[in-house]
């Protein structure tokens, strides 16, 4: 989107902000979360450093709920007829974007709101969020801010006096907060923010709980990688599983990744080794086979769960009359269990020489792989950034292998040069930087590795 200035509410000086007026689900489903998640039209003054929403005409489209709202901010101080100058063409996209037989009556009866507030809650309430649930959030959000404004020490005080209300939902919020934070270029909110992250995971019942869970499940998969460079075996896995049969995390950990090697074989392997056992021995390794059943089980109704929405998803995208455009939206819903349900489907497809299917499978797979690439890119240099020294950053490289090629390099490259532009982000850019030199001296390192075999 190109940049627009506009002059800062607060000193009046240009400043470049995307700036967004229609915010239509039927062309944007992701129009919702940047409109409820305040990154729509946030600006930063790098003047005055004043930083907010910038007030503008707003119109709001769901065609699944029926919502058109319009909305003018009143300190524009725009009389009515020149409210409907701007808002008219807006309105009229809506109606243009649309085929005929989807143009309900509700598109020619705006709703208008008063207030910015209004216009968000009627939207949440569209979805079945009622005004309880909106004070609660309304109450974790004053918590956070209350928080991230206190000195560590405060702060630890604070988030044990308040260990109740530290929930999920809290933490989600946390995070569209420094999601919205760093879409305006605000990094002192962003590191204050993070520094609240890390207080909470350390001071709260949640936190601690999350904390601990993520550090057994980052010991079971360092424990499982090592156990793979020499290959993986039954044998191995049970002796693994074995070791790590105190802890449930581990234990789900491990067997969500090598779920296909807990097979007949591996139980009755098991089973073996029990009747092999006396006394408390066999007791721990008969209550090691009840969990692993039960891990498997739930595994696999997962699993399956997964397959019946990929393939309800896929009949969607076939049936889409515009399926690059369906598929472009479904992106997010895209998972390994919708790539190998699309992989069985063209192999029927083929094997029965159903052309037509063919054709629209190929067009998905074509949509799939040009975001693959440019996506998978941009995960790996998340996980490089999130890294915590050289040695993990080597390690994400490794793991990565051929996926850092040419392309990965040039949109390291690209979005350095963006921020970079900006120049709003200077320690990111450092850091992307370091990263660039990590990425070469990698690709340098393999290269002459290749060239020795």
């Amino acid at each position: 989107m190109a940049k627009t200035s506009v002059p800062c509410p607060n000193c009046r000086q240009p400043v470049l902000i995307d700036l967004t007026r229609l915010f239509d689900l039927n062309t944007n489903p992701e129009a919702k979360e940047n409109l409820l998640s305040g990154t729509a039209n946030a600006i930063h003054c790098p003047n005055c450093h004043y930083q907010g929403i910038y007030p503008t005409p707003i119109v709001y489209h769901d065609p699944d709920n029926e919502l058109l709202l319009t909305y003018f901010p009143p300190e524009l101080h725009t009389p009515v007829t020149e409210q409907e100058k701007t808002i008219g063409p807006l309105i009229k996209k809506v109606m243009d974007d649309l085929p005929p037989e989807k143009r309900k009556a509700y598109l020619f009866k705006p709703q208008t709101m008063l207030t910015r507030q209004r216009l968000l809650e009627t939207i949440l309430e569209a979805d079945g969020i009622t005004p309880e649930m909106m004070k609660a959030q309304q109450e974790k959000l004053l918590l956070l801010q209350q928080l991230v404004n206190l000195s560590p020490e405060s702060q630890a005080e604070q988030i044990a006096q308040n260990d109740e209300k530290i929930d999920e939902e809290l933490f989600i919020l946390l995070s569209r907060l420094a999601q919205a934070s760093a879409a305006a270029g605000d990094q002192q909110s962003v590191h204050a923010l993070s520094h609240l992250h890390e207080a909470l995971l350390e001071h709260s019942t949640l936190g601690k709980a999350a904390a601990h869970e993520a550090e057994e499940s980052r010991a079971a998969i360092t424990e499982l990688q090592e156990l793979s460079k020499d290959g993986i075996t039954r044998e191995n896995l049970l002796e693994l599983l074995i070791k790590n049969a105190d802890s449930e995390i581990r234990l789900t950990t491990i067997a969500s990744m090598v779920r296909s090697g807990l097979d007949y074989t591996f139980f009755q392997n098991l089973t073996d080794l029990i009747e092999t056992r006396q006394g408390d021995q066999k007791g721990e390794l008969e209550a090691l086979r009840e969990k692993l059943l039960t891990v498997v089980e739930a595994i696999d109704k997962a699993l399956a769960a997964q397959v019946a929405d990929a393939e309800s998803l896929l009949e969607e995208l076939l049936a889409s009359e515009d399926i690059e455009k369906a598929t472009q939206e479904a992106l997010p819903l895209v998972n390994q269990a919708f790539t190998e349900v699309l992989n069985q489907v063209a192999a029927k497809a083929q094997e029965e020489n159903d052309s037509e299917k063919l054709e629209k499978l190929v067009r998905i797979v074509s949509i799939l792989r040009a975001a693959s690439s440019g996506g998978a890119a941009i995960q790996i240099i998340e996980s490089l950034l999130q890294a915590g020294n050289e040695e993990e950053r080597s390690q994400i490289l490794n793991e990565a292998g051929d996926t850092v090629n040419d392309e990965f390099n040039q949109t390291l490259s690209g979005l350095i040069s963006q921020i970079e532009e900006q120049g709003e982000q200077p320690e990111l850019v450092e850091k992307l930087k370091e990263i660039n030199r990590e990425v070469l001296r990698f690709t340098m390192r393999r290269n002459l590795n290749n060239g020795a075999k």
